[in-house]
């Protein structure tokens, strides 16, 4: 997802960076037949971003540990983050992506610095959700799988980290069971820790470093 795209890969779908590649990179991949997801971080600031300036600091948390330059974004005020993501939003559409990968949008089980409560982070998801459809891109709910009960209908794949690591993947089956696609990474475990149990439970999984770059080991 990080770095210059390696258009190489004989794969179905790309996921990289809304900022960082231009439509002519889009436009690239769907002549190799790629569907491509734009990634949008919606639940923190990153200070390296170009619109990282319209965010006013009463919205501003915590840092986020482990990732220099962002901090928690305080869901509850979606009267300034509105217009922020919308654009960002429209933004990915503009450039021809065909859906978004929402990052960060479990903050209500951090250390955000902020208050928020279970239904405040499923409205805001629920706000994600539907206006990505609006700009007619697909959805994927990222992680945040103790409120998959809640957003199913709202988001079209899943998306998650490690959840064979954390011995969690059965949170994800209601996406499975529903007819929709769960994509899966995993960064620590070897492909032979994981792999055939991912394989039977119809996910399309993964390993790749914690950069993520490039490299990828697909289990099927």
């Amino acid at each position: 997802m990080s770095g210059t795209v390696d258009q190489s890969y004989n794969v179905v779908m790309y996921d990289i960076d809304m900022f960082d590649n231009s439509a002519s990179v889009v436009k690239s991949l769907h002549k190799a037949g790629r569907i491509v997801i734009c990634y949008i971080d919606a639940g923190t600031w990153e200070n390296w971003r170009p619109d990282a300036g319209q965010f006013p600091n009463s919205v501003k948390g915590k840092p986020v540990s482990g990732w220099l330059g962002e901090r928690w974004l305080d869901i509850r005020q979606l009267s300034i983050l509105e217009s922020i993501m919308t654009a960002r939003i429209q933004l990915c559409q503009s450039k021809g992506f065909d859906g978004v990968e929402f990052d960060n949008v479990d903050g209500y089980t951090n250390n955000t610095g902020f208050p928020l409560s279970y239904n405040e982070q499923l409205a805001y998801n629920t706000w994600l959700a539907n206006t990505a459809h609006s700009n007619r891109l697909s959805v994927a709910l990222k992680n945040d799988l103790d409120q998959i009960s809640d957003l199913l209908p709202y988001f079209d794949w899943a998306l998650d980290e490690q959840c064979f690591q954390y011995s969690e993947c059965s949170k994800l089956m209601p996406f499975i069971n529903a007819g929709k696609a769960v994509m899966e990474v995993e960064y620590s475990l070897n492909t032979t820790n994981f792999c055939l149990k991912a394989n039977s439970m119809n996910f399309n999984s993964m390993k790749k470093h914690l950069n993520l770059g490039s490299y990828r080991v697909a289990c099927r």
